[in-house]
């Protein structure tokens, strides 16, 4: 139902808010109180944001150039499934542009807050969208890291503890018809995994939160939380 689905775009900027998160003290954890980015209170309060202009255009042409010799040189890799030719996995160890800019300052100055600033990639796959994909089912990435019953909501005094957010940096435009990501504001607050009798629902709500696409241009970088309900959309004709 396209009247529920929202684009959403943001911008990274100066912190302008104070908050308390949890940070890391030692081998510990403790409750920080500081200043963020607007970006970390869309991440903990809706589980997803988007920065625009990350990256310089002549940025994103030489790490696009660097991520298609990847495509050319590297095989498919077998282990997680031989047909998904569209990935290249440890781009970490493939790519130095592509390790620089996982650690860009404005990524990090968004998920640090939440994630603590001794956090780490567990993960870094090129990703190139085939036109002919015909979108997939709402999962998570990983969790819920708190399973709750549904009768049973968070308490808002507490912040909610994130473990772990998906980047997607983007090097080309992905408009609608390039079947952009969907997520569910704030469903990775559910403490359940998305309905199994509506994994292809497109207008999947939580609390009667409906889906946004997240469209982008070519140097944004779209960030959301492992637990949020999240899907990969259609592409269309023009895609």
């Amino acid at each position: 139902d396209d009247d529920h689905v929202v684009v959403v775009r943001r911008r990274h900027g100066r912190p302008r808010y104070r908050r308390v998160v949890i940070r890391r003290v030692g081998k510990n954890l403790a409750l920080f109180e500081g200043e963020a980015p607007d970006a970390t209170r869309d991440l903990e309060r809706d589980g997803y944001t988007l920065l625009e202009g990350v990256f310089r255009p002549e940025e994103v042409a030489l790490l696009a150039a660097e991520v298609e010799d990847v495509f050319a040189s590297v095989g498919v890799d077998p282990r997680p499934r031989p047909d998904r030719a569209e990935f290249r996995y440890e781009m970490l160890n493939r790519s130095a542009l592509a390790q620089r800019a996982v650690a860009h300052p404005a990524i990090l100055a968004a998920i640090e807050p939440v994630l603590g600033n001794d956090c780490h990639v567990i993960a870094n796959t090129a990703w190139r969208n085939p036109p002919t994909f015909g979108g997939g089912p709402w999962h998570c990435d990983a969790g819920p890291h708190v399973p709750r019953p549904p009768d049973v909501p968070w308490d808002d005094r507490i912040p909610y503890p994130i473990f772990a957010i998906g980047a997607h940096l983007y090097l080309w435009d992905c408009p609608r018809s390039c079947g952009p990501t969907a997520v569910v504001p704030g469903s990775h607050r559910s403490g359940r995994l998305a309905p199994k009798d509506r994994l292809f629902d497109p207008d999947l709500d939580y609390d009667g939160r409906h889906p946004v696409l997240l469209e982008a241009t070519a140097g944004d970088v779209a960030l959301f939380v492992s637990d949020v309900w999240h899907r990969g959309t259609p592409a269309g004709p023009d895609g």
